[in-house]
């Protein structure tokens, strides 16, 4: 009983204040910011016109299979309602 009471004021001296979780927070990601390679104003245009050329092919394949399936569909309704 004796080691519980122990374990519980070395918890309570060891707890950190909100402000200074903060502080240190933020000293850190300031620090890692400084790590992060930007990319440059023309790789940055170069992967978003890579980004919209997929959407719009990814787009185009969606919108092939939807009309495919809605033109199979259609027939196969048209030729059981007889």
């Amino acid at each position: 009983m004796f080691g519980k009471e122990n374990k519980v004021e070395g918890a309570k001296k060891d707890k950190v204040s909100l402000a200074a979780r903060g502080a240190r927070w933020s000293r850190e990601m300031k620090s890692e910011f400084k790590k992060v390679l930007w990319p440059t104003r023309k790789q940055t245009i170069n992967n978003t016109l890579v980004v919209i050329a997929c959407v719009i092919i990814v787009g185009i394949f969606i919108w092939a299979f939807d009309f495919l399936a809605d033109q199979i569909v259609s027939a196969l309704l048209a030729l059981f309602k007889g």
